[in-house]
C-alpha cells in the first residue's frame, strides 16, 4: 500500500516518537527518584534530573550517598543512550530527506481529497507512458498509479501526479477517489491485473467508464464480460493499423492527425445533448444551423438506444440524450459547445498546448 520512501518516513516517525517517549520516561524516573528516595523538593529533583541528562557538568544539587550516586550514573547512561538514539534518527531523516517526503505526502493527500472529474491511469509501463503523453497533450486531469517504485518516480519526474499502490485493491482505488472519477484506464502488464482492476472499479463506481488493455482475444472477451466499456489489444489494434497504413496511408494519416498530438489543427470531440440545457433538442440539423454558425462538422450521431447515424443529413432530428461526434478547430468546437448548451467539464473541447 505504501511506497518505500513512505514506509521509511513512517518508520522514522515511529522511531522518533519512541525515542521521545523514552526520554520523557527517563526524566520522570529521575525526578521521582530524587523526590521520593532522596527526599528532595520537586524543583530540586527536576533540576538535578535535567542537568544530569544534559551532562553539563554542574555539581550535585544536594549531597548524595553511594546509592544516589550509583543511580545518577545509571541515569546518565540512560540519558546518553536515549538522546543519542534520537539524534541519530533525526540526523538520518534530515540527510535522507524524509522530512521533505513527509511534506510531499501531506500535499499528495490534500490533492487526492480534491480530485474530481479526473482520469485514473493504472500502470505506467510503455503503454501507460504513451497514454499519459496523450492525456497531457489534451490537458486532461489525471492521476497515475503503479506498484513499481521506478515507474512511479519516472512519472513524477515527468510532472505527473503519481502514487505507488496496487490498482487491483479497493483501498488504492478509493485513495484515488474513484467515486469522483469519470474514467479508469487499466494498462497494467498482465490481463489478470487488468481484469481485477476493472471489476473493482465497476463495483466501487458503476458509472465510471472503464478502458482496459488485453493481450489476447480470450482476455478481451473476459474483460468485456467483467464490465469494461472498451477493451484495446495492442497486438490486434497494431496489426489493423499497420494494414491500414499499407492499404490506405493518407486516410490513416488524416485520422491520426485529428485524434492525437498537441500540434494538430483539427480536433474530434463528442457532445451529449442535455435535455435540461440544450436548445437544439427537437430541431433538425438544418433548423439548428450548427454548421453555418460554427463551421464544425457533425460526423455522426449516436442515439440513446445505441443506434449510430453516420453522416447525418440536414433532415436528421436532434433528440434528448444524443451523442454528437463532431470535427473542427478548437475555436469551432468551443462555439459549438456554447450553442449546444452546458456539457460536463471532461467533454469540453481542449485546445492544443504550446
Amino acid at each position: 500500500m505504501y511506497s518505500t520512501p513512505e514506509k521509511i518516513y513512517r518508520r522514522i516517525q515511529k522511531e522518533l516518537l519512541a525515542g521521545a517517549i523514552a526520554l520523557v520516561g527517563v526524566l520522570l524516573l529521575g525526578t521521582l527518584w530524587y523526590r521520593f528516595i532522596e527526599g528532595w523538593s520537586w524543583e530540586d529533583a527536576a533540576y538535578m534530573t535535567v542537568i544530569t541528562l544534559a551532562t553539563v557538568g554542574y555539581g550535585e544539587t544536594r549531597p548524595l550517598g553511594d546509592r544516589g550516586r550509583l543511580f545518577t550514573i545509571g541515569l546518565i547512561l540512560m540519558g546518553v543512550i536515549t538522546i543519542g538514539y534520537i539524534v541519530n534518527r533525526f540526523t538520518e531523516a534530515v540527510i535522507q530527506g524524509y522530512f521533505q517526503e513527509g511534506i510531499r505526502l501531506r500535499q499528495q493527500r490534500r490533492l487526492m481529497k480534491s480530485l474530481s472529474g479526473h482520469y485514473i491511469l493504472c500502470g505506467f509501463g510503455r503503454t501507460g507512458q504513451q497514454i499519459a503523453l496523450e492525456f497531457q497533450a489534451e490537458g486532461a486531469n489525471f492521476v497515475t498509479v503503479d506498484l513499481d517504485d521506478a515507474s512511479v518516480e519516472k512519472a513524477r519526474q515527468l510532472g505527473y501526479v503519481a502514487i505507488q499502490g496496487d490498482a487491483t485493491l479497493d483501498d488504492t482505488l478509493l485513495q484515488l477517489r474513484i467515486d469522483r472519477a469519470i474514467c479508469l484506464v487499466a494498462a497494467l502488464p498482465s490481463d489478470a491485473e487488468n481484469l481485477y482492476t476493472v471489476l473493482s472499479a465497476k463495483t466501487l463506481n458503476p458509472q465510471i467508464r472503464a478502458i482496459a488493455r488485453a493481450s489476447t482475444r480470450e482476455a478481451l472477451q473476459k474483460l468485456q464480460r467483467a464490465g469494461a466499456d472498451a477493451v484495446v489489444s495492442p497486438y490486434i489494434t497494431g496489426g489493423k493499423r499497420m494494414a491500414a497504413a499499407a492499404l490506405r496511408p493518407q486516410v490513416l494519416d488524416f485520422v491520426d492527425g485529428i485524434l492525437t498530438g498537441a500540434d494538430r489543427e483539427l480536433y474530434m470531440e463528442e457532445f451529449r445533448l442535455d435535455p435540461a440545457a440544450s436548445p437544439c433538442i427537437g430541431q433538425t440539423l438544418r433548423e439548428a444551423k450548427l454548421r453555418s454558425q460554427t463551421g464544425a462538422l457533425i460526423l455522426a450521431i449516436r442515439r440513446v438506444d445505441g443506434t449510430l447515424i453516420g453522416g447525418p443529413t440536414a433532415d436528421t432530428m436532434l433528440m434528448a440524450g444524443d451523442l454528437l461526434i463532431c470535427m473542427g478547430t478548437a475555436e469551432q468546437l468551443r462555439q459549438l459547445n456554447q450553442i449546444l448548451g452546458p456539457i460536463r467539464p471532461q467533454q469540453l473541447p481542449r485546445p492544443p498546448k504550446h
